[in-house]
């Protein structure tokens, strides 16, 4: 978890004060690793397990404040968004059975939120990105009222100077702009801690760097973002974007993101990772600085270096070197920030499993991994990975270039299973792997197995109902508490199909053919002979609805004009548009539609939300959706006809 105590509405004496805490914590770090001060001989785990809250339509239910307090367990606590928690496991020593103890507190802590959830109508599911999420979720109102969410919030736009802007092709294409921080909160993970000695940091952090492409690759679980289909492994992508504080001039520049793989391999110790990180990055939150790291030193104490730990958590490196004290040692650990949540709890101890192994093992048979792969090819594997999950290709140690599913199954399992073997329970890692390598030979990771299911869903139904089946199955079965390699296809339910008819989101059409007010009327009604459609919406260059073209409109010119209209001056769309039509927001309800549509004798709304064309609704979709509903109705209960007579 981020640390939490921060100033707000920082000044520049604050910062001042703040960076010279900072510069002497790097000093007091020195100190510490050259007096041999960090507990070394000892290893340990833990992990941070977030999680989505979901209300009964499988939407998200910003309902965290008052879950935590319902709960009161201290393991739970709150995450940047209102519908996002946090659990955090109790670190333990990397031995003997500490993959089943885990794995056991995990199911502990998340039935703990899932009791509390039930008791306010919510629940919790496990997934890297919520597929129901929607942009109108990602707003400041869904913000947790923490003042560390809200001052990165603040920052991060200032020197941002703008809008936030996404763009991520895939299967699809999502183009957003957004003037928040709440696109964070479309990302749940689940992030595993490995603790290591000093001198063993840099290199295992090489060999962090380099395992993390096959085990994303075998872990994946966000293919869908706000209705799109985009990476196998979303998150990476939208991650980096959504904390993105680089201005135009440093974009230009190439200046490094927050959120990024890193740069080059760490050569001698943790401060390499530290320097680079100060130097680079702005303090972003900054907090007042109770005690001197040097002078606790001085005392005899362990410094808490909270002034390096507060900037060190406004940097997302997917592999982050953290600093620590506990039971009374000062300690060093290798956060894995990239594995996303879900889809299951067995699959998420899996994929931890066959990280721990390899961190275990690659050393013992590689060496050094600086001098067997170059940096590029594993940044290279990890955004493959990301794009394409199982289906990519890696350059692997040696110069070989190795199909991710064939590298995993021939060597790096057996490799991992060596590395646990050699230090936990043989059944706990068995277990555990041969799950794992269940899904990479089926090709059945989460992403797969949402991708599949969309697909096989068809076009039955509208997207929005595909997509709550979707997380409807996801959380029956992790609920069943069976890996994702044994989960059936999700399917569309009669009741999923009604209950997504509530709202005018749930089924309006958003594949729009729109005309700008310029245009000659004559492109409007070939869009409405083409597209076999009777309205076209008028909208400027930004999106903005400013009319809307109807087959009544086009009639009615030729009424009044006849031929004259076809051989006279152009008439262009603004002419017979109808100027600031009736509109209706995402979140309306249908019945209150109709009941529009009704008064105002039109057969056509635009979806707008924040003055932007965002769908559309028409009497035809009212009538098909009446037909659809009826024949549910006659299969679910027949009508009995009179007998015919004798």
């Amino acid at each position: 978890m981020g640390e939490q105590d921060v100033s707000a509405e920082q000044n520049a004496a604050e910062a001042q004060l703040f960076l010279r805490a900072l510069l002497s914590d790097m000093r007091a770090l020195e100190m510490l690793l050259d007096a041999d001060l960090i507990e070394s001989g000892v290893r340990r785990i833990g992990a941070e397990q977030e999680m989505f809250l979901i209300d009964r339509e499988m939407r998200p239910a910003p309902v965290a404040v008052e879950l935590l307090a319902r709960a009161n367990d201290p393991r739970l606590t709150h995450e940047i968004g209102l519908f996002n928690l946090e659990a955090n496991l109790v670190p333990r020593a990397f031995g003997d059975r500490c993959l089943s103890a885990m794995e056991t507190e995990l199911r502990e802590v998340v039935a703990a939120a899932r009791a509390a959830a039930s008791e306010l109508g919510a629940d919790v599911v496990l997934c890297g990105i919520l597929p129901t999420l929607r942009l109108s979720d990602l707003t400041l109102l869904n913000l947790t009222p923490n003042p560390r969410y809200a001052e990165l919030d603040r920052v991060l736009m200032a020197r941002r100077g703008g809008r936030f802007q996404l763009l991520i092709k895939g299967l699809d294409e999502l183009r957003v702009s957004h003037d928040n921080l709440m696109l964070e909160a479309a990302c749940t993970s689940f992030q595993v801690h490995f603790q290591v000695g000093a001198r063993e940091l840099a290199p295992l952090y090489n060999v962090a760097q380099a395992a993390i492409a096959p085990v994303l690759a075998a872990a994946t679980n966000s293919p869908l973002l706000l209705g799109s289909r985009l990476w196998q492994e979303t998150r990476i992508a939208l991650f980096q974007h959504s904390v993105d504080d680089r201005s135009s001039t440093q974009q230009q520049r190439g200046s490094p993101t927050r959120v990024s793989f890193g740069d080059g391999w760490l050569k001698e110790s943790i401060l390499e990772y530290f320097r680079e990180e100060i130097a680079r990055f702005r303090v972003v939150l900054t907090r007042r600085i109770e005690d001197d790291s040097l002078a606790a030193l001085a005392r005899g104490e362990l410094p808490q270096l909270a002034a390096l730990r507060l900037h060190n958590s406004t940097v997302w490196r997917w592999n982050r070197p953290c600093y620590g004290i506990h039971e009374g040692r000062a300690h060093l650990r290798i956060e894995m920030r990239a594995l996303p949540a879900g889809p299951s709890i067995a699959d998420q101890m899996a994929n931890a499993a066959f990280f721990f192994g390899l961190l275990v093992a690659l050393p013992q048979e590689y060496g050094p991994i600086s001098q067997a792969m170059s940096f590029d090819a594993a940044r290279e594997n990890f955004l493959a990975a990301a794009r394409q999950g199982l289906r990519a290709q890696f350059d692997w140690l040696g110069g070989k270039s190795i199909p991710a599913a064939n590298l995993i199954l021939e060597h790096l399992l057996p490799l991992a299973r060596a590395g646990l073997a050699s230090t936990v329970a043989v059944e706990d890692a068995d277990r555990l792997l041969d799950l794992l390598a269940e899904r990479v030979q089926r090709t059945k990771t989460g992403s797969l197995w949402a991708l599949r299911s969309i697909a096989g869903m068809a076009d039955r139904g509208t997207r929005e109902q595909r997509h709550r089946a979707l997380v409807a199955a996801m959380l029956a079965e992790q609920k069943g508490e069976r890996p994702v390699a044994e989960w059936p296809l999700a399917e569309l339910s009669t009741e999923d199909r009604r209950a997504g008819y509530q709202r005018i989101e749930h089924y309006m059409a958003t594949d729009l053919f729109t005309v700008r007010p310029d245009d000659l009327i004559d492109l409007a009604a070939s869009v409405m002979t083409w597209r076999h459609i009777r309205h076209v919406p008028v909208e400027d260059d930004e999106g903005r609805l400013i009319g809307l073209v109807s087959h009544r409109d086009l009639l009615r010119l030729l009424a009044t004009r006849g031929f004259a209209a076809r051989i006279g001056a152009p008439v262009v769309v603004r002419e017979i548009m109808k100027a600031e039509p009736v509109s209706v927001a995402p979140e309306t309800p249908t019945l209150e539609a109709i009941r529009l549509m009704r008064e105002k004798k039109i057969g056509c709304l635009p979806v707008v939300r924040d003055g932007r064309l965002v769908g559309i609704v028409t009497a035809q979709d009212f009538l098909a959706l009446s037909a659809e509903l009826f024949e549910e109705h006659l299969r679910d209960k027949p009508i009995a006809l009179a007998a015919e007579p004798e």
